[in-house]
C-alpha cells in the first residue's frame, strides 16, 4: 500500500460557487486536506477579458502553491475556459478545470447524442463546453442556454418555490422541446437549484453536475499517482480576497456546513 500524501488539494474560484466543487471533493475524498481561495474582491470573472481572468488565475494559483498543494482544481467555469493553458504551463503539479470532466460525463450519459448546457452568459459565450463536448464525442449536438438569474437565486437561497420554478421553466423550455436527454449544470452555483431544474426538464433528462464529475477525475488522478490522502480529521482552510459581511452565511449553503475560519489575503 502506498504511503499517504498529506499535502492538500488547492481549489480556487472567483467567489462562493466553487464551494460546490469543494463540497463534492470532500464527499468523494474524505481523507484529503484542502485549501480554498475565493477571489471575492474581483468577482465576477465572467465579465472580464481573457487576459485579465488569466492574470487573476495565475495570482490565485501562486498563493495556493505557497500552501504546498499537490493538485490544483480551477473551480470556476470562466477561468477553466480561458486560463488552463497558462496555469498548466506555469505549474509543475496537475491542474484540472471543471469543464472537461463535465463534458466527458455528459457524453457518457447521453443516449440520443443531444446534450444541453446551461451556464452564465460568459461561459456559454466562450463556447468552452461546446468544444469540450465535441472533442469528447464528435458529432454530438450541443444546445447551450445562459441562465443568468440562477446565480443570484442560489446566493439568496431561493432554491425552491414559485420564483425559481418559473425561471427554470422559462430558461429550459427551449432545451426540453429540442429533445436533449442530458443537461450539464455548467455553473458551480447551479447544483443548489438542481431540484427545480430537474422538475423543469422532466425525469427523462439526466443532469450532469460538473462538480461531481470533477471530484471523480481528481480521485482517479490522485489514486493513479499514489497521492491519496488518508487523514482521519483533515484540515480545510479558506482564504478570501475580500470579506463581505454576508459571505459566511451564503458560503454555508454552498458548502453544506459552516466554515471553521476564514482568512483574508491580498493577491494584488
Amino acid at each position: 500500500m502506498s504511503p499517504a500524501d498529506h499535502r492538500p488539494i488547492g481549489v480556487f474560484d472567483s467567489g462562493v460557487g466553487g464551494l460546490t466543487v469543494l463540497r463534492a471533493l470532500m464527499a468523494r475524498l474524505p481523507g484529503e486536506r484542502t485549501v480554498y481561495l475565493g477571489d471575492t474582491a474581483r468577482l465576477p470573472y465572467g465579465t472580464k477579458s481573457a487576459d485579465v481572468v488569466t492574470r487573476y488565475s495565475v495570482r490565485s494559483a501562486e498563493l495556493l502553491l505557497k500552501q504546498d498543494i499537490k493538485l490544483l482544481v480551477v473551480a470556476c467555469n470562466t477561468a477553466s475556459a480561458v486560463a488552463l493553458p497558462a496555469l498548466t504551463q506555469r505549474l509543475s503539479i496537475p491542474v484540472l478545470g471543471v469543464i472537461e470532466p463535465g463534458a466527458r460525463a455528459a457524453v457518457a450519459r447521453t443516449r440520443n447524442g443531444r446534450v444541453g448546457v446551461i451556464g452564465t452568459q460568459g461561459t456559454v459565450r466562450s463556447g468552452a463546453y461546446q468544444r469540450a463536448l465535441e472533442a469528447a464525442r464528435p458529432g454530438v449536438t450541443v444546445l447551450a442556454r445562459a441562465c443568468p438569474l440562477f446565480v443570484p437565486l442560489a446566493e439568496e437561497g431561493w432554491t425552491s418555490g414559485d420564483v425559481p420554478k418559473l425561471a427554470a421553466k422559462r430558461y429550459l423550455a427551449e432545451l426540453s422541446s429540442a429533445g436533449v436527454d442530458t443537461l450539464v449544470l455548467g455553473c458551480t452555483h447551479y447544483p443548489l437549484l438542481r431540484g427545480v431544474i430537474a422538475e423543469a426538464v422532466g425525469p427523462d433528462v439526466a443532469l450532469v453536475d460538473s462538480a461531481e464529475a470533477t471530484a471523480e477525475v481528481v480521485a482517479s488522478l490522485l489514486a493513479g499517482r499514489g497521492e491519496l490522502g488518508q487523514s482521519a480529521d483533515p484540515e480545510h482552510r479558506y482564504f478570501l480576497t475580500d470579506l463581505p459581511e454576508q459571505f459566511i452565511d451564503v458560503a454555508a449553503r454552498f458548502l453544506g456546513q459552516r466554515m471553521q475560519s476564514v482568512e483574508q489575503v491580498d493577491i494584488s
